[in-house]
């Protein structure tokens, strides 16, 4: 354990006895979920579609607030210095777990800086492309990369996030030599394809789809184990890649607490967050943008098990795709 996450749990230890009292009338007031993505990005959309219901089964308003900035870290670094009462949430995701393999020197750490409360939603990257674009499947779009190597470019919302990490691994799969483009954020992928500037992209469904279904953009292909419901007739990466099993990424988002957080407080959030991903409008809206409401698994423990995975596995992914923060 580095320095500051001896420090961490030192103070996680010292404020046990006031946090377990504050539990027992938890929550008497409203509790703010930090979200890492902008302003209509498409995670951020899903946690306010469902804060209202989430709000409703904890009995205390849902404040959610965005810290945009470094793919995830701002926001994480933030939560993780908050006090471990319940009262300050962080909207985590794969992405957060992915940023700390490819910077180790991180001044937080995924797991031993926070207990995982829940899952709000999970879904794939979509790959698409800007629906004037010549490009109809991803054969096509591979054979006129090839032809012009080099000349192409792909976005994502940053470096390390789901979005890079997809087309990164499509760029090794097929032996592409494209350019990888940070933005600022998911939410500005769509208008770099648009606008010409990238070529293609990853966005996760929740970005990706209202622009395919408005007409913006083409899907060429999801990175789902199957094929997405509301686009039956787009083959998985995994298809259209001859079956390599690392076409298969799903990103996932849900509530993380403070590290030091009592297990009371976590399980009445929980218990909360089953009732909202449960809500027909909620899941009516999760699927209508390509997500699955989903708590993946049924206790915070559960969950927390389910992020430890899911660490290994993205580190799998980077070390196999040779992904840098510089990438």
């Amino acid at each position: 354990m580095d320095r500051r996450s001896f420090c961490v749990a030192a103070m996680a230890a010292a404020s046990l006895p006031a946090a377990a009292a504050a539990a027992a009338g938890y929550p008497d007031k409203p509790v703010r979920v930090i979200s890492a993505y902008a302003a209509g990005g498409g995670p951020d959309v899903q946690l306010r579609q469902a804060a209202p219901a989430l709000g409703a089964a904890l009995g205390q308003p849902i404040v959610v607030e965005n810290k945009v900035g470094a793919a995830g870290v701002l926001a994480a670094q933030y939560v993780a210095q908050q006090p471990p009462d319940g009262y300050t949430l962080l909207m985590g995701s794969n992405t957060h777990l992915i940023q700390k393999v490819l910077q180790p020197a991180l001044r937080f750490d995924p797991i031993a800086d926070f207990a995982p409360i829940g899952n709000l939603a999970a879904s794939p990257t979509v790959l698409v492309v800007s629906a004037d674009s010549p490009w109809k499947s991803v054969a096509e779009l591979v054979a006129a990369m090839k032809a012009r190597p080099g000349t192409a470019n792909y976005s994502s919302g940053g470096l390390g996030t789901s979005a890079h990490l997809a087309g990164a691994t499509l760029v090794s799969l097929a032996g592409l030599q494209v350019t990888h483009i940070p933005l600022k954020g998911s939410v500005d992928i769509p208008l770099s394809l648009l606008r010409g500037d990238t070529q293609f992209a990853f966005p996760v469904a929740g970005t990706g789809m209202p622009q395919v279904a408005a007409g913006k953009l083409r899907a060429l292909a999801v990175t789902s184990r199957k094929r997405l419901p509301q686009l039956p007739d787009v083959p998985t990466l995994q298809e259209a890649l001859g079956g390599n099993e690392l076409a298969v990424q799903e990103s996932w988002f849900g509530l993380w607490a403070p590290a030091g957080t009592p297990s009371a407080v976590r399980d009445s959030v929980f218990s909360a967050l089953r009732k909202a991903v449960a809500d027909p409008a909620v899941k009516s809206a999760f699927e209508a943008a390509g997500n699955e409401a989903t708590t993946l698994g049924d206790s915070p423990r559960a969950f927390s098990d389910f992020v430890r995975s899911e660490q290994r596995k993205w580190a799998e992914i980077i070390r196999l795709t040779g992904v840098t923060i510089n990438t």
